[in-house]
């Protein structure tokens, strides 16, 4: 068997690569890991988005749970940050999310998450494998079967953590929220009315099929537009699983994590509340992010791509705030994962207190030119040996200074490496990623 988990939990083609009877077999090493260190009945707390395929490997996931002896709490369609907390603040010994996040609605995944409301570690995803390879856990029978139980709180304790993260009253901002068709079509508008904004809702209607469907954070241009058509003051854009966001302008420009990243640390930093004045983010993260860091003194921490690695390194360096340019922002304060609802919360609760527009705030930075091309049908593995192509990226590095950066990286799944620039002009950009792509080409094309 093939690794099953990936770098955020397991996510395939539904009923392809993600079966039930994969999903049955997750439920039942789940509970077998469990009850191996000590809990004789334990209870998985499980949550999805509003995909069709959802409802399949839910009940599939639950079967396997019950059958090895643990009770399946469901709380039906929330966004994975909500399971996250809920699992934390519950008596529950791991939660499950069942979503493909932006993916479209052909795909699925799920995460797992431990008591403390923390993706599982490597370790604990390895064990979890070797139990599925070689089942050979307990079947309970009568009353030691376990059973499915439902929370039909859940949904209004998550919206009640939200709505009081800030002491701030959003009366007078008329906000547009794009749900992506997904897990926060019904809490996202809950939370931003509660706290007193006017909410125009789009892409709110989720039907199982039109998740992510030309809408949600992968699409800015759709909240972009509807904050124009709307003469709002702001727009928040999530993701099918609600973990990320994307913001618009009164003007219907785009703000997206690394902005948003920006002005948190800003108002973190002024206020003193910014964990060793430092910020975690991943290598794509726009240059024009650090240097907008460096003049306000604060540090910044880089990561490899992916929220699993910024939260690693927040946790090791004792940070309290990070993130992605997708938008995918992790408070540590608040959340054990990214939140797209609660950084929407801290962003407008910070248009409100400033009294600055959106587009005020986000002049914190200046994003660099970027460019980024996909060069197809290489040896990613022979790229470390390259040295004709290294020699090329050296030679670009050397050309742009401190004034703008490469990046290559091989894909984790495909053949294709990726090249991206970023400097002071575009056709500076598109030069240097033009060279070192045309390098990749000749040296390492299969």
């Amino acid at each position: 068997m093939g690794r099953i988990f990936g770098t955020d939990g397991i996510r395939g083609r539904a009923n392809e690569d993600l079966t039930p009877e994969l999903a049955l077999a997750l439920g039942r090493a789940l509970v077998t890991v469990l009850t191996e260190e000590g809990d004789r009945r334990p209870s998985v707390l499980i949550g999805r988005d509003p995909r069709w395929s959802g409802e399949m490997l839910d009940a599939a996931l639950t079967a396997g749970i019950t059958s090895a002896g643990g009770d399946a709490i469901s709380v039906g369609v929330l966004p994975t940050p909500a399971v996250a907390h809920l699992t934390n603040h519950s008596s529950a010994a791991a939660g499950a999310m069942i979503s493909a996040s932006h993916n479209p609605v052909g795909d699925n995944g799920i995460k797992f998450f431990g008591p403390d409301g923390y993706k599982l570690s490597d370790d604990e995803e390895d064990r979890l494998e070797q139990v599925v390879e070689h089942d050979s856990g307990r079947r309970p029978r009568g009353t030691d079967i376990g059973r499915r139980l439902r929370d039909p709180a859940a949904v209004a304790r998550y919206i009640e953590h939200l709505s009081g993260i800030v002491d701030v009253d959003l009366t007078g901002l008329r906000v547009v929220v794009d749900g992506a068709n997904g897990a926060a079509s019904s809490v996202a508008p809950q939370v931003y009315r509660q706290l007193g904004a006017e909410v125009i809702e789009i892409h709110c209607r989720p039907d199982g099929s039109n998740i992510n469907e030309q809408a949600g954070s992968t699409y800015p241009d759709e909240i972009c537009r509807a904050v124009l058509e709307h003469n709002a003051d702001a727009g928040i854009s999530h993701d099918g699983d609600a973990d990320r966001l994307i913001a618009a302008t009164h003007e219907g420009g785009e703000v997206d994590g690394d902005a948003i990243l920006a002005v948190l640390a800003r108002e973190m930093h002024h206020h003193g509340t910014l964990e060793g004045d430092a910020v975690a983010t991943t290598v794509m993260t726009n240059l024009g992010f650090k240097h907008a860091m460096s003049a306000l003194g604060i540090d910044v921490v880089q990561t490899k791509v992916g929220d699993r690695y910024v939260l690693e390194a927040m946790r090791e360096h004792g940070l309290n705030l990070g993130g992605e340019p997708s938008g995918h922002l992790i408070s540590l304060d608040h959340a054990t994962t990214g939140d797209g609802i609660l950084s929407a919360v801290r962003l407008l609760s910070i248009v409100r207190s400033t009294g600055a527009s959106l587009k005020e705030l986000a002049t914190v930075m200046t994003r660099l030119p970027q460019v980024l091309v996909n060069v197809e049908g290489v040896d990613r593995g022979g790229l470390p040996d390259a040295a004709a192509v290294w020699e090329v990226v050296h030679g670009e590095e050397e050309r742009l200074g401190d004034d703008g950066r490469v990046l290559l990286r091989p894909s984790g799944t495909e053949p294709v490496i990726r090249v991206m620039a970023e400097a002071p002009t575009q056709q500076d950009a598109q030069g240097a990623v033009d060279r070192i792509a045309d390098a990749v080409r000749d040296h390492l094309t299969v």
